[in-house]
């Protein structure tokens, strides 16, 4: 499929302020009552992780329509960039998780001096430190946490059961990740509620794992995931991926399209510097999210004196591992006369991401693994930015779906900066491509619309539920 097929039919036109729509409202009127939902989400440490940040929107949502949301941080507190509804109480706090894995003894201190280990400060601090540990040491502990109750963590489950038993009372829980469901099933067994998980690249962490706790980590959470009442994806894609990775049948899996909290997000106002264009990066700095792919296709920009020239902004979170990964780009763009016009920003608050999109003509995330959730994209459409992404992975769906931006090959600076060269070359189509992101943002990516896709997969649970239905029965 060619590039040009794969963007929408609209007039050309440069987005102004008029331009900007309000947020989409959530509808609150519903013909069925509210449940109590609680949201199990596993914080990322001081990082902003996608998935927390998915989570939480999700859960501000739904409780916007009616539904009475508990949100749950599992391991550390949650950071989010608006205003949290978690829970201060964390569940598996971080250090009580690892010290059971370590020491029998821990497996039978009173639950009150756990208590004292699960602080927020103190597992800020730890997350803080766990934020640089290689996934490929945590076998041991992945194998045990999905191993639920004949797991070394099991002290943590009956809490958490006992908790929620007792005083939250859910009619469904929801975990934001897949890695949580060695959980589940003594969920569902002892509240007798159904027990749901969104998939958010699982995959990508498993499949650093060595053996024995590769396959054996496989095999489990395939178990696990086979007991849930619902299976969700951000995208056919990743519904695809996972039913063939797990080995679960396809029509298990729902897919409900991620949404933002649009407030505050728009074009920028005013016309983009004639003279320079601005491309931009938005992600975790890491070898797998791609920046020095980008960075070889910045270079050989550079090179073309028949493009005007160009500026690359960076920004996002960049771990104690990862400092030399970053150097190393710099010192290579340093070698090609290219320091002045790169900038790493670090990470971003809320207010200064909306405005580092603002300040883009593009932005590229040009994955090494095949990316299963592009949350920076949606939030450049968001503003207006067109998208130059490798054509694997979620990418080439949102693109189909949206025409926002230009596909190129995967793992290619050459084919990166081809793409990069269009936009710049033609400002009108940039222009366009800009527009169709923005309509696809603001119409079909909020967090209203993801609430109420959700919602209708949480009645569709219930009512199997009602009925007896095991979790691979279809409703009628």
């Amino acid at each position: 499929m060619g590039r040009e097929s794969l963007c929408c039919s609209v007039e050309p036109v440069i987005l102004t302020s008029s331009d900007k729509q309000p947020s989409p409202q959530i509808n609150a009127e519903k013909d069925h009552p509210g449940m109590r939902i609680v949201h199990l989400a596993a914080g990322a440490g001081e990082m902003y992780c996608g998935t927390c940040l998915y989570a939480n929107t999700l859960a501000s949502a739904l409780a916007a329509t009616g539904h009475d949301v508990v949100l749950v941080p599992a391991y550390t507190p949650l950071r989010a960039e608006t205003a949290s509804i978690s829970r201060q109480r964390v569940v598996f706090g971080g250090i009580n998780v690892y010290l059971q894995q370590a020491s029998a003894l821990f497996r039978r201190t009173p639950w009150g001096l756990d208590r004292l280990l699960d602080h927020p400060w103190l597992l800020r601090w730890a997350g803080h430190m766990a934020s640089a540990t290689d996934p490929r040491r945590l076998g041991p502990m992945t194998v045990s946490m999905l191993q639920g109750h004949d797991g070394r963590q099991r002290k943590e489950l009956d809490k958490l059961v006992d908790w929620l038993s007792r005083e939250l009372k859910p009619d469904i829980v929801h975990m934001s990740t897949g890695l949580l469901v060695g959980m589940a099933r003594q969920i569902a067994e002892d509240l007798r509620i159904p027990v749901i998980a969104t998939l958010t690249g699982e995959d990508s962490f498993v499949e650093h794992l060595p053996e024995p706790y590769y396959r054996r980590t496989r095999d489990l959470l395939a178990e696990r995931c086979s007991e849930l009442a619902a299976l969700l994806t951000m995208n056919h894609y990743f519904a695809d991926y996972m039913s063939e990775y797990l080995g679960i049948a396809r029509r298990r899996f729902d897919v409900i399209p991620p949404g933002l909290d649009l407030g505050g997000y728009g074009p920028r106002l005013g016309e983009s510097d004639a003279e320079e264009f601005t491309i931009g990066f938005l992600a975790r700095i890491c070898p797998d999210k791609g920046l020095h792919i980008l960075a070889d296709a910045f270079s050989l920009l550079s090179r073309d004196a028949t493009v005007r020239p160009a500026r690359l902004r960076v920004a996002g979170y960049l771990s104690k591992n990862d400092r030399d990964y970053l150097a190393g780009i710099r010192t290579k763009l340093a070698q090609r006369g290219l320091e002045a016009r790169f900038e790493y920003l670090g990470e971003l608050d809320r207010a200064r991401k909306i405005t580092f999109f603002q300040s883009l003509d593009a932005m590229s995330l040009p994955t090494v693994y095949r990316e299963c959730k592009g949350l920076p994209v949606l939030e450049a459409w968001a503003c207006g930015v067109p998208a130059v992404l490798p054509d694997h992975g979620a990418f080439p769906e949102m693109i189909r779906d949206s025409g926002g931006g230009l596909l190129c090959r995967a793992n290619d600076p050459e084919s990166l900066a081809d793409c990069l060269k269009e936009l710049i070359r033609n400002r009108t189509r940039a222009a366009e491509l800009g527009r169709c992101g923005y309509e696809a943002a603001h119409g079909r990516y909020h967090a209203g619309l993801m609430a109420e896709r959700t919602d209708a997969v949480y009645q569709r649970v219930a009512r199997n539920h009602a009925r007896g239905f095991g979790p691979a029965d279809v409703e009628g």
